[in-house]
């Protein structure tokens, strides 16, 4: 097996937002915001290799969506998505399995593309991974979280015939080295692969932790749609995460692709942060 992180870019969401009640003196320190109290975030993807297969998990926000849309969101850098995989050797026809965490636009928005009036599968030689619950909730969105689930970004998935849920099969995603955890607080049913890589254990944390500023308990977006089950999710997690020395995937981190975490007298903290390379 190998790993590739994959970066597509980044993008700007309020400061606020991000941290909840924290305020803003204490979040701007790890995360210092803009004039306009936007902070920045990666869109940081992960390659799995693996003989013939090649697993993308989540697929950032793509390139679809109109110039008034992307104007909220400031994207900037050099990296896409298409120059990440070719700066690997990789082009996105070579894809097998597309892993979607959840279905927010920034996790998701990738994974579908226009040609001329039609929308297709971004990767037209996968299948694409999610669960029913999931599914189900973001195709029938509260509205509250609605304007975070885009049908041009999900429905062309299962009309492509392409769409596979996890529970259908008996293995999930059917690989030996990957088992699915799941989280709830964000958005419900999102999912957490684990890798076993060598004598490694690495967790993608999607919006769980979305970098290391957001370690401490109550550092709970706003976004979360059950504030309360996540803070309970947190305090399961970080215990094992610290025991058991595992290493953190960081998809929105804008400096850090990778962490560790260790039990103080303040609670769990920050151990190490360090580039995916440095552990391959």
């Amino acid at each position: 097996m190998q790993l590739h992180s994959i970066d597509t870019g980044f993008f700007k969401l309020d400061g606020g937002a991000m941290f909840g009640v924290v305020p803003k003196s204490l979040w701007s320190r790890t995360n210092p915001a803009d004039e306009n109290n936007l902070c920045t975030w990666a869109m940081r993807l992960l390659l799995i290799e693996d003989g013939e297969r090649l697993i993308l998990v989540d697929t950032g926000i793509g390139d679809k969506q109109s110039d008034k849309f992307f104007s909220h969101y400031y994207l900037h850098g050099e990296a896409t998505l298409d120059s990440s995989l070719a700066k690997n050797g990789f082009h996105r026809n070579d894809i097998t399995d597309v892993f979607l965490t959840h279905l927010h636009f920034d996790h998701v928005g990738g994974a579908v593309k226009r040609e001329g009036d039609r929308l297709v599968n971004a990767f037209p030689n996968a299948d694409y991974w999610s669960n029913k619950q999931h599914w189900q909730w973001a195709t029938e969105p509260n509205a509250r979280e609605k304007a975070s689930f885009l049908s041009e970004n999900i429905l062309p998935i299962q009309e492509s015939g392409r769409l596979k849920f996890i529970e259908d099969y008996e293995n999930g995603i059917s690989h030996p080295d990957i088992q699915i955890r799941f989280a709830y607080g964000h958005t419900d049913a999102m999912m957490l692969p684990q890798i076993h890589y060598q004598d490694k254990t690495i967790l993608y944390m999607a919006d769980l932790l979305p970098s290391v500023g957001h370690i401490p308990m109550p550092y709970v977006m706003s976004y979360d749609m059950f504030p309360l089950k996540t803070l309970e999710e947190r305090a399961a997690y970080w215990k094992e995460i610290a025991d058991n020395n595992y290493i953190l995937f960081l998809e929105h981190d804008p400096e850090n692709e990778c962490c560790t975490l260790q039990h103080t007298e303040k609670g769990v903290r920050l151990k190490d942060t360090f580039a995916l390379s440095a552990i391959l």
